[in-house]
């Protein structure tokens, strides 16, 4: 029988993901801090069996009519109240430390995976369910965690119980004598509580399920608001300036109008289930009492007695109840860890992917010798159209190339120099001595002070105000200066022919030995264009610099032009065998 090649389940994939946590080099704090968890649990469920007892002795106190007696109750009661709160709050503090632990370690865990070797810019033209991944990453990682220690202690808390007070109720209980018959059923009270408690969550199950798809679907709706007004807010200007308002306000009326509708029908299955929970719940302190009184009657136990075991039997069914009061909870928690194992292994099928044969993907390489190498360098698409074969290029230190052509090709070559594009085939040698600075045509600008934008991603101290005053004077943006101390949002306030400058701006501060531009002037007028490369011409004269623009008369400033066109006949890579071939479309 040949061995199953079908993933392991995410469930089990998540533990292996999560699990290290356990055992990482802080283990001990850890371990400490779990044993702490369980020795207050110990501490709860021994403080509630402690109160079933003080229940007993008070109910037993105030039948007898003994005023000693129930100050000595009262007295007793303090003592577990303040024992109480403090076990509590104790116990809540080391949950929460342990929680946000966990959720730290797995977050930085997959951090690492996400931002680094591009990674969050490659999974967006890979097939999965990695959708959102800032959302999985902040949301449901904190969900998963939260859920996941909090269910564990529920368990556990929930299985101590259950064991304790199967003891003291089948204690209490006594013998019920079945009527006209000699047959005496021991503990009857403990099988009364698995029945109760069954036949509790059954009938939850049936009632929950109508609720539990109106909220799937309310979810959905809600979702589909959010992201509805978050679009309006994104393109403001354009639907401003286009008077779009009303549109944009019918458009939002109508995911509201699925909202109440998701909600009505929220509200209809709320109602089986609430009106369930509200009469199993009234009924519940009830009816052990009504079941145990007729012993009370006949003298066989005390009152105190009495109470004792309808709050044993409430415990005990709370206890087998766990399941169904925890079925949401339960769903909650594993629609969460399955959206991270699908980002994390997602991200660890791109490393796989890495370290296949060459023959599936581009080779990037740091060479010996001072100059980039392109050889033999064909490019794809990430659904395997071929846009460019063979290319062979020799780039000398201090060479000034003026790429044009087919934009999808020219900024395939971007992106693939830059170790972002591995669709393809062929090697890519970049120079030994120092790593190529890519400006791309939008730079990313972050919220924040001017001067944390302009140094990014070297830190605000990395370099002098008079270098900053100077690069924003190079670069035409002189206006700036006086703004390097104000936080703001850059790449919404300020024009994009002022965000390019910046980026320019930038490469003249960190002063780079390989600069490769795409279309980062584009948006400047014919003479602004020249000034800008002249400028990079006086302030960079031994640099090496490699710039995508598809406007004519730039040519004076670049040494040689390179012109890329996509293929005349499309082609497609077959990577469906071990190593990739090309076929005709």
């Amino acid at each position: 029988m040949q061995p199953s090649s079908r993933p392991p389940r995410k469930r089990w994939r998540f533990l292996r993901l999560a699990a290290p946590y356990w055992r990482s080099e802080r283990k001990w704090t850890i371990r400490g801090a779990v044993a702490l968890l369980l020795a207050l649990t110990l501490g709860q469920v021994g403080l509630v069996i402690w109160t079933s007892y003080w229940q007993r002795e008070l109910f037993d106190a105030l039948e007898d009519r003994s005023l000693q007696a129930l100050l000595v109750q009262i007295a007793t009661f303090a003592v577990i109240f303040l024992l109480t709160m403090l076990v509590t709050a104790l116990h809540l503090h080391v949950k929460r430390w342990l929680q946000l632990d966990w959720r730290r370690w797995l977050t930085e865990r997959l951090l690492d995976q996400w931002l680094s070797r591009g990674h969050h810019y490659q999974l967006l033209f890979k097939e999965g369910e990695h959708d959102n991944p800032d959302g999985r990453i902040a949301e449901d990682i904190r969900i998963v965690t939260d859920s996941a220690i909090g269910l564990a202690h529920s368990l556990i808390y929930s299985l101590l119980i259950l064991g304790s007070f199967i003891d003291i109720l089948y204690g209490l209980s006594g013998s019920l004598l079945i009527p006209g018959t000699s047959i005496a059923v021991p503990g009857y009270l403990v099988i009364l509580a698995f029945l109760y408690a069954g036949g509790g969550t059954l009938l939850g199950l049936l009632l929950g399920r109508p609720l539990i798809k109106a909220t799937n679907r309310l979810q959905t709706v809600e979702a589909n608001l959010r992201f509805g007004l978050a679009r309006a807010r994104e393109h403001s200007e354009s639907i401003a300036l286009m008077h779009g308002e009303p549109v944009e306000r019918r458009h939002a009326e109508r995911l509201f109008a699925d909202v109440g509708r998701g909600w009505n029908r929220q509200t209809l299955g709320y109602l089986g289930i609430v009106s369930f929970s509200a009469g199993y719940g009234a009924l519940l302190p009830v009816f052990p009492i009504l079941v145990a009184a007729p012993q009370y009657i006949a003298g066989l136990m005390s009152l105190g007695i009495l109470m004792q075991a309808a709050m044993a039997f409430q415990r005990l069914t709370s206890a087998l109840s766990w399941p169904v009061d925890n079925l949401g909870e339960l769903a909650k928690c594993r629609a969460s860890a399955d959206r991270v194992v699908s980002l994390y292994q997602d991200m660890l099928d791109l490393e796989q992917q890495a370290r296949e044969p060459m023959e599936h993907r581009i080779e990037l390489r740091h060479g010996d010798s001072a100059h980039l190498s392109l050889n033999d360098l064909s490019l794809a698409n990430p659904d395997g159209e071929v846009l460019l074969e063979h290319l062979n290029l020799r780039v000398r230190r201090g060479e000034r190339i003026l790429i044009a052509g087919d934009p999808a090709v020219t900024i395939g070559l971007f992106k693939a120099v830059a170790g972002l594009w591995p669709w393809g085939s062929g090697e890519i040698c970049l120079p030994a001595e120092t790593p190529l600075v890519f400006l791309p045509q939008r730079p990313f600008l972050p919220e924040g002070p001017l001067r944390s934008a302009l140094s990014y991603p070297y830190a605000t101290s990395h370099f002098s105000d008079s270098e900053l005053r100077h690069a924003l004077e190079c670069a035409g943006v002189a206006w700036l200066t006086a703004r390097l101390d104000d936080s703001d949002s850059w790449d919404r306030v300020l024009p994009m022919r002022a965000q390019q400058r910046l980026g320019i701006a930038r490469v003249l501060l960190q002063r780079p030995a390989w600069v490769f531009m795409e279309q980062a002037t584009d948006a400047s007028d014919a003479n602004g264009e020249d000034c800008l490369l002249d400028v990079l011409h006086q302030e960079l004269p031994n640099s090496t610099l490699l710039s995508i623009s598809f406007h004519p008369g730039l040519e004076r400033h670049f040494s040689r032009k390179l012109v890329l066109n996509r293929l005349a006949e499309p082609r497609f890579l077959n990577c469906s065998q071990p190593t990739c071939t090309l076929r005709k479309s």
